[in-house]
C-alpha cells in the first residue's frame, strides 16, 4: 500500500510547479486590476489638475495636452473672484466643528454602551443602529422646522448641529465594536489606582483607541465635506454657503461664459483638504488595520 501510494502521489517538484504557477497567475490577475482601478482614479484627477492651469480656450481646443505654462491666474480668480475662498473657510468652520462634536460625543457614547450594563443600554445602541438605515431626505423637513424653531436656520451653527447629528449614529456604531474589544485589566488596573472613570476613558481607553479614531474620523471628514443635500436644504443664505454650494452657484450662474480653468482650479481646492486629512491620519489608519490583523 505504501509503494502503490508513493507511485500515484505527484512529485513534491511538480506539486510545488503547480503552486508556484497558481501564485503568479493570481497575482498578475490581481497586479492587472489594481493597475487599471489606480488608472480609473488617478488618471481623472491628474487632468483636472493638468486643466487648472490652462486658460478655458486651451481647455476646448487641446484637452489632453499639457499646460503650455504653469500659472496660477485660475486659482486666484476661483479663490477671489468666484468667491471660492470664503466658501472654503465656511466648509471648513461647518465640517471641523461638527467632527469635533461627533468625536467627542461618539467615543463616550459609545464607550458607555460597550463598557457598561445598564437597563436600556440596547435599546439605545439598537435605536443608533437604525439612525443609519434612515434616510436622510426624509429627515429634511423636520429638521428645517427644527431649526427654524431654535433660531439657527440658515446659519452656520446650524449647520454645525445637523452634521453633527448626521455623523453620530455612525460614528458610535464603528467604536463601539473597537471599544468592545479593548482589554478591561488596564481599565481595572486604572480604577485599582485610584482613576475615576472620566479619568480613564480619557487618559487611558481612549488614547488605546486612537486608531479607531483615526479612521472613523477620516470617514466621516469625507462624509461631511462632501455633503450637498443638507446645505442645500437648510442653508440658504449665500453668505454662509459651504464650498459644495458655492461650486454649484459657480458653475450654474457662468451660464455658456464658462470658466473653465477657474473651475477646475476650484475643484482641486476642493479636493485638497481631504489629501491633507488622509495623509494626517494615514499612519494611525495603517496602525488600525494591522492591529485588526495581528488580533
Amino acid at each position: 500500500m505504501t509503494l502503490t501510494q508513493k507511485k500515484d502521489a505527484p512529485p513534491r517538484g511538480a506539486q510545488a510547479r503547480v503552486n508556484r504557477t497558481g501564485d503568479r497567475v493570481v497575482g498578475t490577475v490581481s497586479h492587472t486590476l489594481l493597475t487599471f482601478w489606480t488608472l480609473i482614479v488617478v488618471l481623472p484627477l491628474l487632468w483636472t489638475i493638468m486643466s487648472s492651469f490652462k486658460t478655458s480656450k486651451q481647455v476646448l481646443q487641446s484637452p489632453f495636452t499639457l499646460p503650455t505654462q504653469f500659472n496660477f491666474d485660475n486659482y486666484v480668480n476661483a479663490w477671489s473672484i468666484a468667491g471660492i475662498g470664503s466658501f472654503f473657510v465656511n466648509s471648513i468652520i461647518v465640517v471641523f466643528g461638527a467632527l469635533v462634536l461627533t468625536m467627542l460625543f461618539g467615543a463616550m457614547s459609545a464607550y458607555v454602551l460597550a463598557r457598561f450594563q445598564f437597563p436600556g443600554s440596547r435599546a439605545i445602541y439598537y435605536l443608533m443602529l437604525a439612525g443609519l438605515t434612515f434616510p436622510i431626505f426624509l429627515a429634511i423637513v423636520p429638521l428645517f422646522f427644527v431649526l427654524q424653531s431654535l433660531g439657527i436656520l440658515n446659519t452656520l451653527p446650524g449647520l454645525i448641529v445637523t452634521y453633527a447629528a448626521f455623523a453620530f449614529p455612525f460614528t458610535v456604531f464603528f467604536l463601539f465594536a473597537f471599544f468592545k474589544s479593548l482589554s478591561t485589566s488596564i481599565a481595572e488596573a486604572a480604577a485599582l489606582d485610584g482613576a475615576g472613570e472620566w479619568r480613564t476613558f480619557f487618559q487611558v481607553m481612549l488614547p488605546m483607541a486612537r486608531p479607531g479614531l483615526a479612521t472613523v474620523a477620516i470617514l466621516n471628514f469625507v462624509g461631511l465635506w462632501n455633503q450637498f443635500l443638507l446645505p442645500v436644504a437648510l442653508n440658504t443664505d449665500p453668505q454662509n454657503y459651504v464650498l459644495t454650494q458655492g461650486m454649484a452657484q459657480f458653475a450654474s450662474q457662468a451660464g455658456y461664459s464658462v470658466d473653465f480653468g477657474a473651475l477646475y482650479a476650484a475643484v482641486v481646492i476642493t479636493v485638497i483638504p481631504v489629501l491633507v486629512v488622509y495623509l494626517i491620519f494615514q499612519r494611525q489608519l495603517q496602525g488600525s488595520v494591522s492591529q485588526g490583523t495581528n488580533k
